[in-house]
Formats: structure tokens, C-alpha cells, sequence
């Protein structure tokens, strides 16, 4: 993921008085059971963690279940959460063992074992769903229990192993209550995390309240908390502005977050650094109308990054050149450094050593949402002004858009990442890896040697050589263009505190920080 640097805009001041399961607030006379209700317009396409890789799934499968590992707000490597302690054993980084802590139970009173953990890992990688988290775990060979031991084989060595453990892919899952070789439906959930989900609505509303059961790394339990779901950043901004969302995280409009006024005492603004991303994917199969990488080398000729900053994103995004963004080991510009300006006679030129047809007629799929609607219009006038691409736009619902790019039905499309630990691995193996959660078709085998490199080695450090020399390839072999990197913003009421904690940079949404001041 991130070397995360939070940069809180405004701060208040909170007396608090710790105490042992709960925390009291002075002044107040009386403490404030009122759930502090969240707004965002990321939506959750599966309660089974087995079922999904999406930033509004993991967001609350980091509240209502469990991993082995979890992080610390801001810290890079993770600790102990289900697990007691955890460990590579030997030098090869390729045998991880954790032991089980012993007063773990389900939130339906179930007792959790090493043979859960076992469990939900191998049915996660039997699943394997289109839309799922397996392709973070392409080393892993054998699970082996003993006692609250288990023991992780891997087929090659993983340095990042842990950090992975630490994300919703790790989530530990009741076998009595999630079948063995598909996804369990319905809106219920059987976790152990320090949230239970008391009521679900799909797309409208989440209600969690604390789970007094929980034991793991978390020792300051938070308050009940609504979540709500809305149809796009236009929706969640009404919201706000009616006063029915006391937080709001992921993502008011452009406009309405570059105008926000830090002074404003009615409000508390957080802005941290971020790694969320997106990039314009192509579909690189036989069939697509981008196979060719030289059609793809003058798509990233054409690209003008500025409009989309400037124009459509209000200076709240930075350009990016390269798959690993900014804070990052081994950040470069292969983007720039090979397409520094747009031209479109390179572009042509490239199209016409491809023999393809000018102008090339390419299908253009996105999610159908307020958010994407200006960028979506900008991309697809700056492929067809100089008459190289006739674009025909497919604007689809989330689930049936990931369904969608995963079937091949789109030859390019957009697709926004935020990253699931703090390491630069998380842009690199599940983004351009054989088998990518993007589902482009693209593989190549010194891509994957490059990638095997760079997990060889418990010093991060010593892996940026190998990172610069991947971004170089993705610049030459084109699976996808980076558009941008975006900041990462929390706005909420004054009334609220610890919304400057929401969002850290390490994946998770720290829900059980949030209470009423």
C-alpha cells in the first residue's frame, strides 16, 4: 500500500478520559447513544468476504470480521488481531505460522479454531470468484493446523505475506454458516470483528452496533453506526447538506471538496495523503480491438492528463505516470518519460504500423455513476478529436460493470484502486500479475519474474530497482494508462470526533473510532 502521511487540516481539541472498555467525554453531561450515521457512495457487492475485492466491501469487512493480522492507524507493518503472535519460519519466506488466540468466538456464540482459518482460506481460494480477492494469494501451496497453530506453505517466497493476511482477503468465516464451494447469500453475517451488523438493506443502509464479545488488537470500543449508501457523489452531497450524514468519506463532488473551507467551525476537515488511483484499462485478448500493444502505445500518445485534473477533478487529483503512485518505494515516471506530451501523429503513425482500421471503432465501458460522467466524456473526447478512435460508451451498473470488463465484453475502461496494505506490491502483482484482478487478459512472463523479484525480500528497501524496472515494462507493453492519484478526504460535523482517524491509509475504516464529542 502506502508510506502514509496523514495531514489533518483542522484538529480540535477532546479531553479524554480513558477507562477500561469505554471512554467519557467532558463536558457532556450524559453520553450520546445516537448511532453517528457515515454517508459514502462506495457500495458493498457482497457481505461474504470470499465474494469480493472492492473498497465499499473490504470497508466493512474490516469492522465485521476478523483477520489474523491486522494494522495499527498509519503503521506499515502489521500485528497480531486473531492470531496471538505470527512469524516466518526460517529465512526462505516461505513458511508463515501463526498460533490462534484461544478466546475467540463467533458473533453467533460459535468458538473459533484453527480449522476455521484453514477453512475460510481454502474456501476462498476454491471459490475463486470473478470479482474476489484470490489473486492476492498465487503462492500459497498448503495450510496445515495443529492445535490454534497454522502453518501457510507457500510455492515461492512472499515478503508481503503478512500484509495480505492483514486485509479483508483474510477474513475468518464460520464454516457451519458459509458453504465450502460458493458464496453464501442473504444479509447476514457471522463474524468476530468489533462490529455486528445488526440490520442490511443492499445499497441503502448498514447498521452496526459494537460487538462487547470481540477480542483482538482494538482496545477502544466504539458507538453504534449507521451507514449509508448513496447512488453517486451528487446524492451523498444532498445528504450532507441536509444535515442527514454526520460523516462523509468516499467522495462528495470535486467542486464541493476543492471549495471546502478548513476554518469552518461547522465542520472538521481531514485530508490525507492517498494512493487511490485510477487507471484506463484495455483488454488486451485476441479478440479486442486493442490486442495490439502499439494501438495501446498511441492511446497512451493521445491521453492528456491536464483537462482531467484541471477541469474535471479540480485540482483534487495529481496527474500519475506511473502503476506505482507517489510515497511509494519505487515510484517513477515511465509514463512521461516515454509520452511526455500528447501527439497524435506518433499516435497514428503507431496505429498505422498496427494495420488497423483509422479510425478504430473500441467499445469504452465504466461505471454508471454521477462521479464518472465528466471524466468519462473528457476521455472519450480526447480519443476521437483527431480522428483515430470512434468510441461506442458503455455505461453500467457496478456489479454487472466488473462482471462485464471480467468477460471481456469492453476493450478499454476505467477502474479506480485503492491499496490493500502498505507496500508497493499492492499496485503491482494484482493490477499486471498473470491472472489480475482486472481480468484484461494480460500476462507476461518477465512481468512475473519482475514481480516474483520484488516479493523476494523482508527489506523493502532493496526491492526498488526491480519496481522501476516493472513500471518501465507496463510503459512499454501498455496494459493500462494511470490517469490519476487522488487525496483522501473525511468531512464531518463538529459534533463528531475522531473522524480524522477514518481513513489511515492501511486499508481499513476504523469505524470504532468515531463517537459523539
Amino acid at each position: 500500500m502506502r508510506s502514509v502521511r496523514v495531514r489533518i487540516l483542522a484538529i480540535f481539541a477532546v479531553l479524554v478520559i480513558a477507562g477500561v472498555g469505554a471512554w467519557q467525554l467532558l463536558p457532556s453531561e450524559e453520553e450520546n447513544t445516537t448511532p453517528v450515521t457515515v454517508g459514502t457512495s462506495d457500495e458493498v457487492t457482497s457481505l461474504d468476504p470470499a465474494g469480493a475485492y472492492d473498497a465499499g466491501s473490504w470497508a466493512i469487512y474490516s469492522n465485521l470480521y476478523q483477520s489474523l493480522l491486522t494494522f495499527r492507524s498509519g503503521a506499515i507493518v502489521p500485528e497480531p488481531d486473531a492470531a496471538e503472535r505470527c512469524d516466518f519460519v526460517g529465512q526462505k519466506l516461505q513458511t508463515y505460522r501463526c498460533t490462534l488466540r484461544d478466546d475467540l468466538t463467533f458473533s453467533n456464540g460459535t468458538k473459533i479454531t484453527a480449522g476455521d482459518v484453514k477453512y475460510s482460506f481454502e474456501r476462498m481460494l476454491r471459490i475463486k470468484a470473478d470479482a474476489g480477492p484470490s489473486v492476492l494469494f498465487p503462492s500459497l501451496d498448503t495450510i496445515v493446523t495443529e492445535g490454534r497453530t497454522i502453518t501457510f506453505n507457500l510455492a515461492s517466497r512472499d515478503a508481503t505475506f503478512p500484509q495480505k493476511l492483514a486485509t479483508g482477503a483474510g477474513s475468518i468465516v464460520d464454516p457451519a454458516r458459509y458453504p465450502k464451494d460458493k458464496l453464501r447469500t442473504g444479509d447476514q453475517v457471522d463474524g468476530s470483528g468489533p462490529y455486528l451488523l445488526k440490520a442490511y438493506e443492499p445499497g441503502v443502509r448498514a447498521e452496526l452496533v459494537p460487538n462487547t464479545a470481540y477480542k483482538g488488537a482494538i482496545t477502544k470500543t466504539g458507538g453504534a453506526v449507521d451507514i449509508r449508501y448513496f447512488d453517486g457523489s451528487d446524492e451523498l452531497q444532498r445528504a450532507w447538506e441536509a444535515g442527514d450524514v454526520d460523516v462523509t468519506h468516499r467522495q462528495l463532488p470535486a467542486d464541493k471538496l476543492a471549495g471546502l473551507d478548513p476554518a469552518d467551525t461547522e465542520q472538521r476537515v481531514t485530508e490525507a495523503e492517498s494512493a487511490e488511483i485510477r487507471n484506463l484499462v484495455f483488454n488486451v485478448r485476441a479478440d479486442s480491438a486493442l490486442s495490439d500493444n502499439r494501438v495501446r502505445q498511441a492511446i497512451a500518445w493521445i491521453i492528456d492528463r491536464g483537462p482531467l485534473v484541471s477541469d474535471v477533478y479540480r485540482s483534487t487529483v495529481a496527474p500519475l505516470y506511473s502503476l506505482i503512485p507517489q510515497g511509494y518505494i519505487g515510484h517513477s515516471t515511465p509514463f512521461f518519460d516515454a509520452y511526455p506530451q500528447p501527439d497524435p501523429k506518433k499516435a497514428r503513425k503507431l496505429m498505422e504500423e498496427a494495420g488497423v482500421d483509422i479510425p478504430l471503432h473500441i467499445t469504452f465501458g465504466h461505471r454508471d455513476d454521477d462521479a464518472n460522467k465528466d471524466e468519462t466524456a473528457e476521455l472519450i473526447r480526447q480519443l476521437e478529436k483527431d480522428g483515430l478512435f470512434q468510441v461506442t460508451d458503455k455505461a453500467v451498473e457496478w456489479q454487472a460493470f466488473q462482471k462485464g470488463y471480467a468477460a471481456g465484453k469492453y476493450d478499454a475502461y476505467t477502474v479506480g484502486w485503492l491499496p490493500d496494505y502498505p507496500d508497493s506490491d499492492t499496485f503491482s502483482q494484482p493490477l499486471v500479475g498473470r491472472d489480475s484482478s482486472l481480468h484484461n487478459g494480460y500476462a507476461s512472463r518477465r512481468m512475473d519474474a519482475l514481480i516474483s523479484a520484488t516479493q523476494q525480500y523482508g527489506d523493502r528497501s532493496r526491492t526498488s530497482a526491480d519496481f522501476k524496472e516493472l513500471q518501465e515494462l507496463v510503459g512499454e507493453d501498455v496494459p493500462l494508462v494511470p490517469l490519476w492519484q487522488k487525496k483522501d478526504y473525511v468531512v464531518s460535523k463538529a459534533a463528531v470526533s475522531g473522524s480524522q482517524y477514518l481513513s489511515d491509509g492501511t486499508g481499513l475504516w476504523r469505524l470504532w473510532e468515531l463517537s459523539w464529542i
